[in-house]
């Protein structure tokens, strides 16, 4: 009969301080016999708490279980299993097979397993980036863009109406500036913005990104796929941020009435969470980035190209076309190119001039069949689509004299 803990312990107890089995199992009431395997398994170094294996049934086929999760590389399932042991005379229950496969898979992967070294990021090296999905907000969809500066764990949360590669890039410039610099690596996923294809395993960056990159001198890399050392840390950015911005039955948050509200519930965020003091670094993450920004590169005055949004010419009619849609542009820009960029429910179009890039016209967003027109980029042509009176043109001399007699005039 095995014994417990405490028996065992008193066992031993009795043996040390008689050092005769036979007075030993007389003190603590056991066989003598009893007093002598347990003291023999302590002298041989081996374990005497340690409970003996029963013999099962499923013994004789253990090596076949270890060969299938071998070859299946861990995969094989429990009842695929044990179908082969009963077709090999296992008379055994399937409970009996799952406990089994599941102590080789076990076994399996712990000689197996991937082993992750501790990544140190240092400082004024790293930025990782990442979308999540935004609140809906008047039944349109909204995307997050979240950044995370690797050694001080500052984090930046812009919203966006889409994820396209000039809302990534005004996203970026708009993060840049806002830690006070660039760093040496941009690390993202394999985004089609980022990453065209794979040749060979290797990644094809965006030219656009690689151009954007360089304009602000960073180099554009992509994290391996399921690396929790290069993936962590921006994705736990993108899930506390979905958490605490995204209504959801599980925080009870209103829903965002427009966009502006998004936009200041996420630098409200921003604000509180680079405030706090982080769990690992035990430090504010404003304070380290304050550090930080020594090892930071300079920013180039003007954002790249791809931040001030998609190319458009104006056209005769001193309008642009975004989404299908006609928006009005000043007087002057007939032919030119500009750059028409969303921000929040603003298009904003930027075209270049003497002084260099200029805002030239702000409208707001607008929907297919309602163009926006400003009678004010329309100096000279009358206001309004009612009908216009007529303007006379003198042809004779008569009439030349007659539209010099001036405007009618009225009262006494």
């Amino acid at each position: 009969m095995t014994k417990s803990d405490r028996e065992i312990v008193e066992i031993l107890e009795a043996f040390d301080l008689t050092r005769c089995a036979h007075s030993a199992a007389r003190l603590v009431g056991v066989d003598e016999k009893t007093v002598a395997r347990y003291v023999q398994l302590r002298d041989e170094g081996l374990d005497p708490f340690a409970r003996a294996r029963r013999p099962k049934a499923i013994d004789a086929f253990m090596p076949k279980v270890e060969e299938l999760v071998e070859a299946s590389q861990g995969r094989i399932r429990a009842d695929v299993v044990h179908a082969r042991l009963v077709a090999m005379g296992f008379t055994g229950t399937d409970r009996t097979t799952r406990r089994a496969v599941a102590e080789v898979k076990q076994a399996w992967r712990s000689g197996h397993r991937r082993a992750f070294r501790p990544w140190v990021p240092e400082p004024g090296m790293w930025l990782q980036f990442d979308w999540g999905a935004g609140p809906s907000i008047a039944g349109r969809r909204t995307s997050l863009f979240c950044a995370w500066l690797s050694r001080s764990r500052f984090r930046v949360v812009l919203p966006t109406w889409d994820q396209t590669m000039g809302s990534l890039a005004a996203c970026l410039d708009a993060t840049l500036r806002r830690i006070g610099g660039a760093p040496t690596y941009l690390l993202t996923d394999n985004a089609k913005t980022v990453t065209m294809e794979h040749v060979a395993g290797v990644a094809i960056r965006h030219p656009d990104i690689v151009a954007a990159g360089r304009h602000y001198g960073c180099k554009v890399e992509t994290c391996e796929p399921f690396d929790p050392q290069s993936k962590g840390g921006v994705e736990a950015t993108v899930k506390i941020a979905k958490a605490d911005l995204v209504p959801t039955t599980a925080n009870l948050a209103p829903a965002y009435a427009s966009f502006t509200d998004l936009a200041d519930a996420c630098l409200d965020w921003c604000e509180r969470i680079n405030a706090r003091v982080h769990r690992e670094t035990r430090a504010a993450p404003a304070a380290r980035l304050a550090q930080e920004r020594a090892h930071l590169h300079v920013l180039p005055d003007a954002p790249h190209a791809l931040a001030l949004g998609e190319e458009r010419v104006v056209g005769e009619d001193q309008t642009v076309s975004f989404g299908a849609v006609r928006y009005s542009t000043p007087p002057g820009h007939v032919g030119a190119r500009v750059w028409c960029r969303v921000v929040g429910v603003e298009l904003v179009i930027v075209a270049a001039g003497a002084a260099g890039l200029t805002e030239i016209a702000r409208h707001e967003l607008s929907t297919l069949g309602n163009p926006r027109i400003l009678d004010a980029h329309y100096p000279s042509h009358p206001g309004g689509n009612l009908p216009r009176p007529p303007r006379p043109r003198a042809r004779t001399p008569q009439e030349v004299a007659f539209l010099q007699l001036g405007k009618a005039r009225t009262g006494g």
